[in-house]
C-alpha cells in the first residue's frame, strides 16, 4: 500500500509498508553466487518471460575484490526489517528503464516486509540533492540511490556519515569513497557495454563505415564509459570504422530523434548509429523513416533492453542492444541485508547482460522491459 507524503512540483514521495514471507534466497548466498531472484511483471498486459531469465545475474569474474563491513563503516548490527528505507530516482519513470528499476525496488520492499519512502527528482540534479535529504529528515535509516549525476554529491554524503546512514548506489556511481561515503555500487560495466555495442556495430558494417554517436547525458559515469569503451574496441579492431559525429541526446528519445534529424542533414552518407540507450535509438529509427529510409539502410546498436528496442531488431530497425538490465530491488536489499547483519560486502557489484541480436530477439523478446 502506498500512501502520499509529499507533492511538489510533480515531485511525490512515498511510504511503502507490507509484510511477505521470507525469501528462500539468503542475502549473502546472492550476493556471493548469483542465485536467481524473480521479479513482478512491471505491466500485466506484458509477456512475463521466465523470472530467473529476467533477474539481474552477478558477474563472479567482475566487480571489486575490496569489501566493505559495518564495522569499519562504525556502525551496530541491524535487522533489515526493521528499518526504513529511502530510494530516490533520478529521472522521470516515463521511460522504461526507470519504470521497471523503480518497480523492482517497490516490489522488493514489500516481498520483505521493508518500510520504503520513495522520491523522484524529475531529472533535476538539485532536486535529487534536496530529496534525499528530505528522505533522511523523514525517517530513511538506509538509502538505495539511483543517482542522476556522479558528482556533487558532497551535502549529501556528509549528512549520511552524520546521521550513519549507509548508502547504497545503483545504475550509476556516486563519485566518493566506498565503505566511508557509501557500501557499494551495483551495476553494468559500462566500458564492457561499449566495447560489446562496438562488436555488434563492426560486425554490422564489416569493418568498415562512418558512425555517429548518441551520447548520453554529460556528467555521468555511463555517457563517459559507454564511450570509451566503443571507441576504444572500434580503434583497436576496425580501424576503418570512423566516428564522424558526436552529440548528446540527453538519454531521451526526443534528444536521440532531433540528433539523428540533423545528422542526416550533415551526414546524409552516415552508415551506423551507436545510440547509448534505447530511447536515443528509437528516436533515431523514428528520424530515420521521416528521412526515408528503409530498415536496415543505418545499422543502429543501442543498450539497454527495452521491449521496444528489441521488437524493432525483429522489425529490422535496430541490428542489436546490449542489456542493462534495471531490475535492481533483489541485489540493493540483499547488500543492506548482508551489511546489517555484519557480512562483508563487495564495493562493487557487477551486473551480467546479455546481448539481443536478430538471431535471438524473438525468443528473448519476453525478459526484455
Amino acid at each position: 500500500m502506498a500512501i502520499d507524503l509529499l507533492d511538489r512540483a510533480g515531485r511525490s514521495r512515498r511510504r511503502t509498508a507490507t509484510v511477505f514471507t521470507a525469501v528462500t534466497c539468503t542475502a549473502l548466498t546472492l550476493l556471493a553466487s548469483s542465485c536467481a531472484r524473480s521479479e513482478d511483471d512491471v505491466a500485466a498486459d506484458q509477456p512475463s518471460g521466465d523470472a530467473s531469465a529476467r533477474a539481474q545475474q552477478l558477474d563472479e569474474a567482475a566487480g571489486s575484490d575490496q569489501t566493505c563491513n559495518i564495522e569499519q563503516f562504525g556502525m551496530e548490527k541491524f535487522d533489515l526489517q526493521d528499518m526504513t528505507v529511502g530510494f530516490s530516482q533520478s529521472e522521470a519513470e516515463s521511460n522504461p528503464f526507470r519504470i521497471t528499476e523503480t518497480a523492482s525496488i517497490e516490489d522488493e520492499a514489500k516481498k520483505r516486509g521493508v518500510e520504503l519512502i520513495t522520491a523522484n527528482a524529475q531529472s533535476d540534479f538539485a532536486q535529487q540533492i534536496s530529496d534525499v535529504q528530505g528522505l533522511m529528515s523523514q525517517g530513511a535509516e538506509l538509502l538505495i540511490i539511483a543517482p542522476l549525476n556522479s558528482d556533487g554529491w558532497e551535502p549529501v554524503l556528509a549528512e549520511a556519515e552524520r546521521k550513519q546512514v549507509p548508502i547504497v548506489t545503483i545504475d550509476r556511481e556516486i563519485n566518493g569513497n566506498p565503505c566511508e561515503d557509501y557500501v557499494t555500487f551495483i551495476g553494468s560495466d559500462f566500458v564492457e557495454q561499449g566495447r560489446r555495442a562496438a562488436d555488434q556495430m563492426i560486425e554490422a558494417l564489416g569493418g568498415e563505415g562512418k558512425v555517429a554517436i548518441l551520447l548520453g547525458t554529460p556528467g555521468n559515469n555511463v555517457t563517459t564509459e559507454r564511450t570509451k569503451g566503443f571507441k576504444d574496441r572500434v580503434e583497436e579492431k576496425a580501424p576503418g570504422i570512423e566516428v564522424v559525429f558526436e552529440q548528446t541526446g540527453e538519454f531521451t528519445r526526443q534528444g536521440g530523434q532531433s540528433v539523428t534529424e540533423q545528422l542526416i542533414q550533415s551526414n546524409p552518407d552516415i552508415d551506423g548509429v551507436y545510440a547509448e540507450n534505447d530511447e536515443m535509438g528509437i528516436g533515431a529509427v523514428t528520424a530515420l523513416r521521416g528521412a526515408g529510409k528503409q530498415p536496415g539502410d543505418v545499422k543502429i546498436v543501442t543498450v539497454d533492453g527495452t521491449k521496444t528496442a528489441v521488437q524493432n531488431i525483429i522489425d529490422g530497425w535496430i541490428y542489436a542492444v546490449v542489456e542493462s538490465n534495471p531490475r535492481f530491488g533483489p541485489l540493493a536489499f540483499d547488500a543492506h541485508e548482508s551489511f546489517g547483519k555484519g557480512e562483508d560486502v563487495p564495493v562493487e557489484l557487477i551486473i551480467s547482460d546479455r546481448v539481443y541480436t536478430q538471431e535471438n530477439a524473438e525468443e528473448q523478446l519476453p525478459n526484455a522491459y
